[in-house]
């Protein structure tokens, strides 16, 4: 196993439709865990949410997050990030959404669903990275 990598020896894993595991807290303490599309910008990992959905009230109650995404093949290419995220409501969530849907459902015009939605940006932009891979032993 191969530890302590940088993103960059991560090759295409972070432009690969593999949803992201984003790690908030609840307001009780407890954890959750949900699926989320992302995108890597500018070395660090922006999604989108409903506005005021879960994710959003335990981001703004807590701001410390992580995101965690793990190939389900070899070599297990995976990257978990740790840090504090801002969010914030976009104005015009059509650009990113376009992204997204044509990255995770191969149909740009799927975004189209979310244009009366009201989103937010979700953005951790630093923190404490751990990557990792099998490429050692396969």
């Amino acid at each position: 196993m191969r530890k302590n990598l940088n993103v960059d020896d991560l090759g295409d894993l972070l432009v690969r439709p593999i949803l992201a595991m984003l790690a908030t807290r609840r307001t009780d303490g407890r954890i959750l865990i949900s699926p989320v599309w992302h995108e890597w910008v500018d070395g660090g990992f922006v999604m989108t949410t409903w506005a005021n959905d879960i994710k959003s009230r335990n981001i703004k109650a807590d701001p410390r997050i992580t995101i965690l995404v793990a190939e389900h093949e070899t070599p297990y290419r995976s990257i978990e990030v740790s840090g504090e995220a801002t969010i914030e409501l976009l104005d015009d969530h059509m650009p990113i959404m376009r992204r997204l849907a044509a990255r995770y459902v191969a149909d740009e015009a799927y975004a189209e669903t979310f244009r009366d939605d009201k989103l937010e940006l979700i953005r951790l932009e630093s923190g404490v990275i751990r990557a990792w891979d099998f490429n050692d032993t396969h």
